[in-house]
Parts: C-alpha cells; structure tokens; sequence
C-alpha cells in the first residue's frame, strides 16, 4: 500500500441556487446530476464527483491574487488545443460566460470560464500524462 495522494475525488463550490446551478451544470456542461436536496446537489463530472453546496450570498471559490486580480481555483483539461477550441465555441453557443483563448508561456493554450454564480474555471489544452491514451 502507497502512502500517497492519488486524486482528487471531490470539489466544493459554493452556489446560491442549488437548482438552478444543478440545471446550469447539466445543461451548459453535460454533468450528471446523481443527487439533490435543498442544501447541495452532487453532480459526475470529469471524471469527479462535484458538491454544488448552497452558500451565503455572493460567496465564491474564486480569490484575489497578490495583485488583486482575481483566479480560479481549478483547470479543467480537455485532449489538445483543437478540442479545447471546440469546446470554447460550444460554451459560447451554450451562452456560458467565457474569456478569450490564451497563451500563458507554458505548453498550450487555456481560457477561463465562469458559471452561473460567478465561480471561475480554467481550461487547458495540454492533458495530464495519466490520462492519455496510449
């Protein structure tokens, strides 16, 4: 038995509407809703479990930079740059929220994403060696 990290199974996002935000998840990114109640809905999504957990107002996972600019929390990866491409049309015919295309100074290209409550994403073209088909 290895005594290390080996994933992470679950994030929590604070929202101010479990349904809406549940049917925001569903419909703009084809997660799969597996549980509801007043309080939290927990959605698959990515190959993870997420916990859309009701919050106080205006809460957010984002916070401010030593700048004071403000970051996302979590990357989203998807298969290279024109899968990512692809997907940032989708988002924007799906009237989600989405930064422009960018080159960071690393491998790939990213954009920045925000739902419903204001909680930013990132996405990244480059995918983790652990999930790349051989």
């Amino acid at each position: 038995m290895n005594p290390t990290l080996l994933r992470v199974g679950t994030t929590y996002i604070p929202v101010s509407n479990v349904d809406l935000s549940a049917e925001w998840y569903v419909g703009k990114l084809d997660a799969e809703l597996s549980y509801k109640d007043d309080d939290k809905a927990i959605l698959n999504l990515a190959d993870q479990s997420f916990f859309l957990v009701k919050a106080k107002e205006n809460e957010t996972s984002n916070f401010l930079d030593v700048y004071g600019k403000e970051r996302f929390s979590l990357t989203f990866e998807v298969d290279g740059e024109k899968a990512l491409k692809m997907l940032h049309e989708v988002l924007i015919e799906r009237e989600v929220k989405v930064g422009e295309i960018e080159k960071r100074g690393h491998a790939g290209v990213n954009f920045v994403f925000s739902d419903v409550d204001g909680n930013k994403f990132d996405v990244w073209s480059e995918l983790s060696p652990s999930f790349k088909k051989d």
